[in-house]
Parts: C-alpha cells; structure tokens; sequence
C-alpha cells in the first residue's frame, strides 16, 4: 500500500462532507453571535444550501470518478457504491429541513438554531459511514449520527412524551452500540487489523484455520448491533417511543436518512468482511449468515405488520411499519444477487418520497386536529380533498400497490427471493403485506368514511402542499417509469456490487 502525505491526496473528492461540515460549524458560530439578529429561518434555509451544494459536488464525483478514490490508508474510500446512499442522505436531509422550517414555527422547539446543524452533522455522520473502509471511521460516523438524533429527539424539552422517548433511545443505543463494539473486538482479535478489506482476506482464513464458532459468534453480534440503526428485530423496539416522541421532521429523518445509513453500513461491513468466509466445504455467507439475516428478516416482517395492527397513533403506526420496511430491505441478502445493490437503491428511493410525502400530512393534521392518532384523519377527504387523495397514493405505495414506487421496489426484491429459490421468505412477505392491507386501509378509511368533527377547510401552507403534491407526483411517476431509476443506478453505481473492483489494487 503506498504511503501518502496530506499533501498529496485530491481532497475535492471529499468536498461534499467538507461543505457539511463547514456549514454545521459556521451556522453553530453564526447562532451563537447572531443568532438573535438573524433569526432562525435563515439558519434552516443555509441548512438547505449546504445539502444543496454537497448534493452539486456528489453528483460531480459521479460523473468524474473513474475508480474507488482512498484517503488515509484506505480508511475512507469515494466510490460510487458510497455515492449513491449519500445522494439519498442528502435528498432525505433536505426533505426533513423543508419540512422543518414550517414544524419550528409552532414554537415546540426553542432552541431552533442547534436543531438545524443537529441535522447537518447527522448527515455527516451518515455519510461518513457510507463511505468508511475502517471499523474506527465506520464506528465514528455511527456516533456522529447517532448522537445527534439522540438530542434531535429530545429537543422538545417541555414534552414529557419527548423526554422519555430520548431517554430510551439513549438507553438502547447505548447497548446496541456496547454490543457492536463486542462484535468487533471479535472481528479484530481473530484478524488483527480494522480495515474491511484486510479483515475479508483474513477472515476467511481464520475460519479456514478452525475458527469458524468465533467467526459466527462475531457475525452474530455485529448483525444485532446493527440492527437496532436500521429498527428491525431483535433490535426494534425503540422505534416506535422514539417516532411518537420527536419532531415530526426528525422522525421521517429517523425513518429514512438514519436507516439507509444503517443499510450502507451493514452493507459494507457484514457483507464484504464475512463474503470470503469458509471452512473448505461451505461458504459461511451464503449458507449461515444469509440464514441468519433472513430469519431477522421474517422476525420484521411479521412483528411490524402484527403490532401495527393494534396501534391507534399514526407516528407509532408508521414506526412498526419501518420495522417490516427493514425485513423487506433484508430480502436480498438472503443470500445477495449480482442485483441486490440496485434493488435496495430503487426501494428506500421509494421509500423516501413515501415516508416524507405521508408525514407531512401528519404534521398538516396532527397540528389542525391536535392529536396525532387515527381518529384525527376522520373526514379529512371532505376537509382537504387534495391532501386525502396524496395521503392515498403514499398509503398505496407502502402497501406495495400498482402503479405506484413502493409497488415495483417490492417487486423487485420478492423477484430476487424467488431467484435464490427463498420460497419462505418470499411467502411470509406476500402475507405480511397482505395484513399490511388492514392497517394502511384504515387511515384511507378514515379519511374517505368517516364523519370528522368539523366540516371546515383544512389550511395546509402553501409551502407544506407543493412539497407533498411532488412527493405525491413522483411516488406515481416513478411508479410508472421504475427503469428511469434502474437504469441511472445501474449506468453510474455500479449495482452488481463487483466484490472484486471493491477492492483497493493493494489488496487484490
């Protein structure tokens, strides 16, 4: 491996972190000395230039970037594999500021000015994980995400429902993040070293070596530590206090943003540092771990989907559906497809016009109604007829019906269990979306046949409807078209998830 100066690496590869983390610093020194001058909305709109102008330069890097870049020893690698989760960060960052700058003025938040570069920093965070090749950058860009979304959560300091939901996040985290480091300490005790790549190679010759307990006793850890970032069981149950109790916009932050970042994690780590692995008659991904995963998978899909049945608050309702979401994401690793890359692209890009267009509405209704349950959407068609009929297509969509985008992300990854003759798995997720049928029905049927308590025209800002008309346009659109998306993922990034052009010419 060549030995690099500071001096003589392209740091412009890096330019769209180095844009987030100096809009997060200026804007935390700007509120400090001015921030009673300025006022926060213009805090949130730089917020949003920031993401706008890191957004510029990662499509920059996808145009211009030939190759894997590294930094430091191959701690940090730019690549294209990288660059997609960060586009989707980026956009679900965006979204949750748009969606901010109309929350805050409610005045639950006071201090405005921390919850924007809150946002900025858990966006660094996350993508500093997507494109980490190192257990330490990986583990410190799990932090950064995670400590900001734990005080995210809580900053609604005078609602005790949001106090307690930051404690418990805090709490569980905390473990999730205890077991990880566990699971990597087995990981470097049986290979000596951090870097991904090299714990690939060596790991496989531990398990050649009669290691093999050890090497799924890591496995076994990582995979439940890691669960509890993207919320699918064993390691879930924290969702659903956490989406009750904070911000609306910090929720769909937490649904979307901080659970691809979670993918983009598990992606790199467990698959890449475990691909290798065998003890000379099986492959340990593709015939323990993958089983592993699935069953993780079907645990989610089943527990999201029954527990979301009982719920009566919508932000809880929404919370167990992500709990199925991250059992359908699974899919494809059981075992993983020379597609799988594209596949899970296409779903959480669904996932996230979905997720930010349907909470939207429910900050729209929650905040005219005053309550956040089900019984808060009664008559809404009669109220807002508009806003019923985009909540329907967002409802569809995670229901998986045609033509929508959440109908094809589904289809493509059922496709990919059929593929790998996963008959089980592909059953239980036709059922589970079957009783999904229920739950999301029942917010429709509130809307549509259900008498409201005032006949009134709902007011839903000018701003709030032009973001949930787009999301509701494009959740149609590219339900339409899914190949627009397809083929840009599979023309720029690189989604057969090529094992060997991953790896750095050093350790080829």
């Amino acid at each position: 491996m060549d030995v690099k100066d500071i001096f003589s690496y392209n740091w412009s590869y890096l330019l769209p972190e180095f844009i987030i983390l100096g809009f997060a610093t200026v804007l935390s020194l700007l509120d400090l000395f001015a921030g009673k001058r300025l006022g926060k909305q213009v805090i949130g709109w730089l917020s949003l230039l920031g993401v706008v102008l890191a957004a510029v330069f990662v499509f920059v890097n996808v145009n211009t970037l030939d190759k894997p870049y590294s930094y430091m020893a191959d701690m940090i690698r730019i690549d294209n594999y990288g660059n997609a989760f960060k586009l989707l960060f980026l956009a679900g960052t965006a979204f949750a500021l748009l969606l901010s700058l109309s929350y805050l003025k409610q005045r639950e938040v006071e201090h405005t000015g921390e919850y924007y570069y809150l946002l900025l920093t858990g966006l660094l965070g996350a993508m500093v994980m997507a494109s980490s090749a190192d257990l330490i950058t990986l583990f410190v860009g799990l932090e950064l995400l995670s400590l900001s979304s734990y005080v995210l959560v809580g900053l609604r300091k005078k609602s005790l429902q949001s106090n307690e939901s930051a404690f418990k996040y805090v709490v569980s985290g905390s473990i999730a993040t205890a077991v990880t480091l566990f699971g990597m300490s087995y990981v470097y005790g049986l290979t000596g070293t951090t870097h991904v790549y090299e714990i690939s190679t060596k790991l496989a010759e531990a398990g050649m070596a009669g290691y093999q307990f050890l090497v799924y006793i890591s496995f076994a850890f990582l995979a439940v530590g890691l669960a509890f970032k993207i919320s699918a069981a064993p390691n879930h149950m924290w969702a659903p206090d956490v989406y009750q109790g904070a911000p609306t916009p910090v929720t769909a932050f937490l649904a979307v943003v901080s659970k691809a970042a979670g993918f983009a994690l598990l992606f790199r780590l467990l698959l890449i540092s475990f691909f290798n692995v065998t003890d000379g008659s099986s492959r340990f991904f593709f015939d323990h771990g993958s089983l592993y995963l699935g069953l993780m998978a079907a645990a989610s899909m089943i527990i999201g989907n029954t527990m979301a049945l009982r719920q009566t608050n919508v932000k809880r309702m929404m919370a167990y559906s992500g709990i199925a979401q991250a059992g359908y994401l699974l899919v494809p690793f059981v075992p993983p497809t020379t597609l799988f890359f594209s596949e899970v692209i296409f779903y959480l890009f669904g996932y996230l016009l979905v997720s930010f267009g349907a909470f939207a509405v429910i900050m729209v209704v929650s905040r005219e109604q005053g309550t956040e349950d089900l019984k808060g959407f009664a008559g809404l068609y009669h109220r807002s007829p508009s806003l019923a009929n985009a909540m329907s297509i967002f409802l569809l969509s995670l229901a998986g019906i045609p033509i929508t985008a959440g109908f094809f992300g589904k289809f493509y990854l059922f496709m990919s269990a059929l593929a790998q003759e996963n008959y089980w798995l592909s059953a239980i997720m036709i059922i589970t979306s079957v009783v999904s049928y229920y739950y999301y029905f029942g917010i429709i049927r509130q809307m549509y046949m259900r008498p409201g308590s005032s006949e009134a025209s709902l007011y839903v800002p000018k701003g709030i409807w032009t973001f949930i008309l787009v999301m509701a346009v494009a959740t149609v659109f590219f339900g339409a078209f899914p190949g627009l998306v397809t083929d840009y993922i599979q023309a720029h990034f690189n989604p057969s998830f090529d094992f060997g052009n991953m790896l750095p010419p050093s350790f080829r």
